[in-house]
């Protein structure tokens, strides 16, 4: 494991332009996707997960939000996976029930090596508001390409809810607290029976 853990990526298609950084033992948060809702849950994810994280993306909005939403999972992703190293210490394993108001979202989380992620929350049809509107939908698409390049095992279930904003929210303060207490350094041996994470 480095010394200090992180990592700085940029990923650049005929769709969108992503540049982020990450660092896993705590900085300034600051998002910038062209998408307001998008960039207030990123923003809660580096808050409550206590990492800094650094978020810039220009994509094809006037198409659709997919391809921003779903690069920056991809790019974020990667960065984790680079800044943990070979996670050395870590806790590895997080499990967590956050509520916001009438909502509650479970999530467990491995740093397995394995990419997967089980998503099992239904929303409501309607768009959440704001300028351009999120479609929610693309909620599962972001969760689905940042498990896969970090590599990490991600189940995300409602429990209960009916605002869709409460519900996407739970979750990302949700998957922070895992991260939080999942990439925390407390040993210097690797938790792998296999020897490799």
């Amino acid at each position: 494991m480095s010394e200090t853990r992180e990592a700085k990526l940029e990923r650049s298609t005929a769709e969108t332009s992503v540049e982020v950084g990450i660092v896993l033992d705590g900085g300034p948060v600051s998002i910038d996707t062209g998408i307001p809702f998008f960039d207030h849950m990123l923003d809660q994810l580096g808050r409550h997960g206590g990492i800094g994280l650094e978020v810039k993306c220009e994509g094809d909005l006037a198409i659709d939000a997919h391809h921003t939403v779903e690069d920056v999972g991809l790019t974020l992703g990667e960065a984790l996976q680079q800044a943990l190293g070979d996670k050395k210490g870590v806790r590895r394993f997080s499990s967590m029930s956050v509520p916001l108001d009438e909502a509650l979202v479970e999530v467990s989380l491995d740093l397995s090596g394995r990419p997967f992620l089980h998503y099992e929350i239904d929303f409501p049809g309607e768009k959440i508001l704001g300028e351009p509107p999120f479609d929610p939908q693309l909620v599962e698409e972001f969760w689905r390409a940042f498990a896969t390049t970090a590599k990490i095992t991600l189940h995300i279930s409602l429990v209960r809810g009916k605002n869709t904003h409460h519900i996407v929210e739970a979750g990302f303060k949700a998957v922070a607290r895992c991260l939080h207490d999942a990439i925390k350094v407390e040993s210097s041996t690797l938790p792998s029976t296999k020897g490799t994470l």
